[in-house]
């Protein structure tokens, strides 16, 4: 068992899909899906973003090789040709059947700030909409306020998958100029651990 403060990761949930908000890509910027020839790309988004390389080049093959890896799945906002935010619209079967799962939201820190990370969200949610997902599940760390704060625009909200979570959302929660006793039914209220 962990004694890690800050684990397990914090968890969120967006409990419906039909209302996800179109991309919004600004101007000079385009969306598009993973192609041959991304790979460095999408490992150096993820790495800089993350903390690599620690995560590089073993969890894109990893994704690659999965079954269930679909070219589709794998969300890029471009400038030109260049990768700069990257999202999957993934799936693990431990948050329910009908969930899809957000992952891998990254973005190159020279382009912060513009809603890229937003944009490519939206895009991935799109997508599980498409594939007939009903609603969608991500991870995230403490730290990672300017992407927590793009969730909650896009709908997502706390779920508890454990006690130490409680305090540490409302650290979050404030963190990014959120008011936490609009979160309170959820974080006052049961654990939701997923199901392993």
């Amino acid at each position: 068992m962990s004694t890690d403060p800050l684990q397990p990761q914090l968890a969120m949930a967006l409990g419906d899909l039909t209302h996800v908000p179109a991309p919004i890509v600004p101007p000079g910027y385009a969306l598009r899906h993973f192609e041959p020839g991304d790979e460095a790309a999408w490992v150096g988004l993820v790495d800089e973003a993350f903390g690599g390389p620690a995560h590089a080049p073993e969890w894109m093959y990893e994704r690659l090789d999965d079954w269930d890896f679909d070219p589709a799945r794998v969300w890029f906002v471009v400038q030109g040709t260049q990768p700069v935010a990257t999202a999957i619209a993934w799936y693990r079967p431990r948050w329910g059947l009908t969930a899809g799962y957000l992952h891998m939201v990254a973005g190159a820190k020279a382009h912060r700030g513009r809603g890229l990370g937003a944009a490519v969200s939206a895009a991935a949610l799109t997508h599980l909409r498409r594939e007939g997902r009903d609603r969608a599940v991500l991870e995230t760390d403490d730290f990672r306020i300017p992407a927590v704060r793009a969730y909650l625009t896009l709908g997502f909200v706390p779920r508890l998958i454990h006690d130490n979570q409680r305090a540490r959302w409302r650290t979050v929660l404030a963190a990014c100029g959120r008011d936490p006793e609009a979160y309170a039914a959820w974080l006052d209220g049961p654990l939701d651990p997923p199901a392993d």
